[in-house]
């Protein structure tokens, strides 16, 4: 939890990656690179529900945990099932 307020002051710096994250994801999925955008999106999630998590969004932070663990199922199928 101490790491979690510690982040805090990062939050703007992680809102512009988490932009920048989502728009990768965005332009692998146009290209077709369907598995590589799994693995940006899940970090987008991840900054996402940090983000939910500092300002008690509830709706927010529990799509964005969905989300991530959609990816990880993903990721997990792929490592294991691919």
């Amino acid at each position: 939890m101490a790491l979690l307020i510690k982040l805090e002051k990062y939050e703007q710096e992680l809102k512009w990656l988490a932009l920048v994250l989502g728009i990768f994801s965005t332009m692998a999925i146009i290209q077709d690179w369907h598995r590589l955008s799994m693995f940006v999106s899940l970090p987008f999630c991840i900054i996402w529900t940090y983000c939910a998590w500092l300002h008690a969004e509830r709706q927010l932070k529990y799509i964005n945990i969905l989300f991530t663990l959609l990816y990880d199922y993903g990721i997990t199928r792929y490592y294991f099932f691919a």
